[in-house]
């Protein structure tokens, strides 16, 4: 079987999702977009169950579903979704020192996740999670 193309063009992909993350929040650089992503994916995840992160890694493209795992503590304490601003400050918070996350963080990700990924497959698993786990991805 050949290799899927999805890790075939891995790294392109990746690319293309942070440029269109970047246009989305204003931000200049694909470094400081990368940060906010991270925050992004980590303020999300925190707030799921193991099995619902697991459903939720399974849609996204291969850079993004490592990044979504990476530097994961698991016996970390579940956290409640809570209203935008202060989920949007806990994204800021990653490397709080570099980390350049506008107020439409959340929004500017999920624009840039929908725009690369299939909106059906996501869609269809945010169906399955708990309201608030889908709007957090409505931008």
């Amino acid at each position: 079987m050949p290799m899927p193309s999805e890790y075939q063009r891995a790294s392109l992909d990746f690319e293309k999702f942070l440029l269109d993350a970047r246009a989305a929040s204003g931000l200049t650089t694909t470094n400081q977009v990368y940060t906010m992503v991270q925050g992004v994916l980590q303020t999300f995840r925190r707030r799921l169950t193991l099995p619902e992160a697991i459903q939720f890694a399974g849609v996204l493209p291969p850079v993004l579903r490592a990044l979504f795992v990476a530097d994961w503590n698991i016996n970390e304490p579940h956290r409640s979704f809570a209203d935008r601003a202060e989920m949007t400050q806990e994204v800021q918070s990653l490397r709080a020192d570099h980390n350049f996350a506008p107020d439409v963080a959340i929004q500017a990700v999920a624009v840039a996740l929908r725009k690369n990924i299939d909106e059906a497959k996501l869609d269809s698993v945010l169906s399955t999670l708990p309201e608030p786990a889908r709007d957090f991805w409505c931008p």
